[in-house]
């Protein structure tokens, strides 16, 4: 049987977790609404250019 408690007590974060954290919460990432809005901007770039 599994002893939840000792289990607990072993655990640690791995440093590959933390540090793949803080770099995502410090990059922007581009989601789709960002995409839609580059791709508008554009259409009407080119529109107004012909």
């Amino acid at each position: 049987m599994i002893n939840f408690e000792e289990e607990l007590k072993k655990f640690h974060l791995s440093l590959e977790i933390e540090e793949a954290e803080d770099a995502l919460y410090r990059k922007r990432l581009t989601d789709i609404a960002d995409l839609v809005v580059e791709l508008v901007k554009e259409a009407k770039e080119e529109e107004s250019e012909n």
